[in-house]
């Protein structure tokens, strides 16, 4: 029996989420559905954890056990070849036996895009989220930090989270000017709540209007009320951009 680990690019727009469902359309089936077409098995694909619908990932991890013999390399080609254009499986690899996306994962990125322009774009619609007032990114800047370190982040979940604690830790929070109008969101933690990146995201427009000021971040954080943070920002501007794992010595 082989462990196969997928690194999996999708454009979440079409998706009702990652996860399997009997009468929605979802990454984890058209993947599965793909498998099964080159290796005759019915398989069960694990990720790094589940995206919403509308979420997009540039490096989602993912792993299965077949007994099929098909050699590594000519995995990523076959699976690519059966599945939509708005799924791409990037890389295939074999690991060991124990290896498991989800519970051996160390560290997620994040990022969400956020378009400042007056108007907005067509063609980029589903990618990013418009916001036309403008942004003080400096401000913004400011306040992310308050986030980096082990936090309660009750104040940043949605309700209908399954986790018992709220209890996470950011290594790294960025707000960066990526230029052409865009801002970048960039948060690195060990594990997140459910929707607590788009919530965060929220609050820190809610800082580059000028709403909340950044040394308050801090004081939303010790509330652990979700009143006192921002609006939960719409699914497409949120990217799952890379899993990382302990590398092996």
């Amino acid at each position: 029996m082989r462990n196969i680990k997928l690194v999996i690019e999708y454009d979440g727009k079409d998706f009702n989420g990652w996860q399997k469902q009997p009468t929605k359309l979802n990454i984890q089936g058209e993947i599965e559905k793909a498998i099964q077409r080159i290796t005759g098995e019915e398989v069960d694909l694990t990720a790094s954890g589940r995206t919403d619908a509308g979420v997009h990932a540039l490096g989602q991890v993912a792993n299965f056990k077949t007994n099929s013999n098909i050699p590594i390399e000519k995995i990523p080609i076959a699976l690519n070849s059966n599945l939509k254009k708005s799924i791409v499986i990037k890389s295939a690899e074999e690991v060991e036996e124990r290896f498991h996306s989800r519970l051996n994962c160390k560290r997620k990125t994040y990022r969400y895009i956020i378009n400042n322009s007056k108007y907005g774009t067509a063609i980029y619609r589903n990618l990013e989220t418009h916001i036309p007032m403008k942004l003080d990114i400096q401000k913004m800047q400011e306040a992310v930090k308050y986030f980096e370190g082990e936090h309660d982040f009750k104040a940043f979940k949605a309700s209908g989270t399954s986790s018992k604690s709220s209890v996470r830790t950011i290594y790294k929070a960025e707000v960066i000017d990526a230029g052409n109008e865009r801002i970048y969101i960039e948060l690195t933690g060990n594990g997140f709540l459910y929707n607590m990146v788009r919530i965060i995201s929220g609050t820190l427009v809610e800082v580059g209007l000028g709403k909340i000021q950044p040394n308050e971040i801090q004081t939303i954080i010790q509330s652990k009320k979700r009143e006192n943070a921002g609006k939960t920002l719409p699914p497409q501007g949120l990217y799952l951009v890379s899993v990382e794992y302990e590398k092996k010595s």
